[in-house]
């Protein structure tokens, strides 16, 4: 790869959370019988007119003010001409030549390096529907459910040069989309997805090469699986003297490879046109204004306010900002105990527990306040943090109240200095060998002492409390 470098561009598909699709009062609901959310318009009847979702409008705005995009107030729809039997009038409704958000941009970070990457619009379009076939039958069927859904396609300007950097913009889009609430964000679902625009160019060299466009990546992993095989492929045909062909290639996640599809289209193929059934849309200055002051606080400023909080290096803060479920949790428990504690354990246990059980932290029954009542028992000295690290999994899964759990359990840390000496003078008089050689000088033998205390107590002891004790009974 020495002698080449990759131009990247991702052209991402986002699903409004809207309860109707674009054009028509059609549910967006997913998983409803085949055809049962589908009426004249988004089944393309000839003569049914459309009439545009306001909320959609709205969403798509919001995206355009939160990645720094000029607004268009006035955008128009275009039918883009294309025969596929799962898109019913023939043509898909989208933007061309006046979008609703222009000239954007997203901050990226990679390792130390930091990069603006580039938008080069955001625009409306419905959705096409489904193709099920049915190999046992030997026939294809069409759902048109998802037909007609709202999106809008967020096109990056071609300024990755990395797989890394791929996934790196995705994210942080996903971040932005998921915290405005205007996307679930359901990658299985297929409502964040994109399609990568791959090309190769020798190192030194403006012009672009030949770019190839990935299709079907459904997950970040999967992102940058094909693109740094397809990389590799166009270095592979490059080093044979041969031309890369642009077309669209199918990315196969078993098998890790790109397959060519077909052609790669090119804008006049699909011969736009304004929509003649549809009038421009307008965004009015009291609307824009409302939208504006309607913009939550977003993933990279709540990053920052949550490094001040807390003193933590970005690479850890950016953990507690990765989904505004995850950053509504920390504010929540932070709200009643120490925050850099509460980030502690996020980063810590419950990762932890999150990735052995692979769920979100939205499927999480243990609550913000139950997190802030565990940190305030170890601050109290109730239980040890070595009982709390060990518990955590169960009320994770349990769901019950700190204080109920370690009440039933017997947990409660061992505070009464007498009851604890006594166990000190046993572990002692146990270890003569140790002791001798504590008291000759090996004073880093005093973790052994402290060891073997704990595991007499089965690990309630009071740490500081042992430590004393034992400090005091060996000299």
């Amino acid at each position: 790869m020495a002698e080449y470098e990759a131009v990247i561009g991702l052209e991402v598909h986002v699903q409004l959370a809207t309860q109707s699709k674009l054009f028509c009062s059609c549910s967006t609901r997913f998983g409803q019988p085949p055809n049962t959310n589908v009426c004249e318009v988004c089944s393309g009847m000839p003569g049914a007119l459309p009439r545009v979702n306001g909320e959609a409008v709205r969403y798509a705005t919001l995206v355009g003010l939160a990645t720094g995009c000029t607004i268009n107030r006035k955008s128009v729809f275009a039918r883009k001409n294309y025969f596929y039997p799962d898109l019913p009038a023939g043509y898909q409704i989208s933007q061309f030549e006046l979008p609703i958000c222009e000239h954007g941009h997203l901050d990226i970070r990679v390792g130390d390096m930091s990069k603006t990457i580039g938008i080069t619009r955001i625009h409306m379009e419905n959705d096409a529907g489904k193709s099920i076939h049915a190999q046992h039958e030997n026939a294809s069927y069409v759902d048109l459910n998802r037909a007609g859904t709202p999106l809008v396609e967020i096109v990056s300007e071609p300024d990755m040069r990395s797989a890394v950097e791929a996934v790196a913009y995705l994210k942080r889009l996903y971040a932005i989309v998921t915290y405005l609430g205007i996307c679930d964000g359901n990658m299985e679902e297929g409502s964040f997805r994109c399609d990568a625009n791959v090309s190769l160019r020798k190192k030194g060299t403006e012009p672009f090469g030949t770019r190839a466009e990935l299709k079907n990546l459904n997950s970040f992993r999967n992102v940058q699986r094909a693109i740094d095989f397809e990389i590799a492929r166009q270095q592979d045909v490059l080093d044979d003297g041969e031309k890369v062909i642009q077309e669209t290639r199918l990315y196969d996640a078993v098998k890790n490879l790109t397959v060519s599809m077909r052609g790669k289209e090119e804008a006049h193929d699909y011969r736009y046109f304004p929509d003649p059934g549809i009038l421009p849309v307008c965004i009015s200055e009291e609307e824009f204004a409302r939208l504006q002051a309607a913009l939550p606080e977003l993933p990279q400023e709540r990053l920052e306010r949550f490094m001040a909080m807390t003193s933590l290096p970005e690479a850890d803060a950016e953990v507690l900002v990765a989904s505004r479920a995850m950053a509504d949790f920390f504010e929540a428990a932070a709200a009643l105990a120490e925050p850099r504690k509460i980030a502690n354990f996020i980063l810590g246990s419950l990762q932890r527990e999150l990735n052995a059980t692979g769920k979100d932290i939205s499927a999480c029954r243990m609550t913000p306040q139950h997190l802030a009542e565990l940190v305030q028992m170890i601050d109290s000295g109730v239980i040890s943090a070595k009982i709390a690290n060990d518990v955590f999994g169960e009320l994770m899964e349990s769901g019950v109240a700190p204080k109920d759990f370690i009440a039933d359990k017997g947990l409660v840390q061992i505070s009464d200095s007498s009851e604890l000496e006594k166990i000190v003078d046993d572990v002692i008089a146990a270890n003569p060998a140790e002791t001798e050689a504590y008291r000759g000088g090996k004073t880093k033998l005093l973790s052994f002492f402290v060891g073997q205390v704990m595991r007499a107590t089965k690990g309630k002891a009071n740490p500081a409390l042992v430590n004393e004790l034992l400090a005091k009974k060996l000299g």
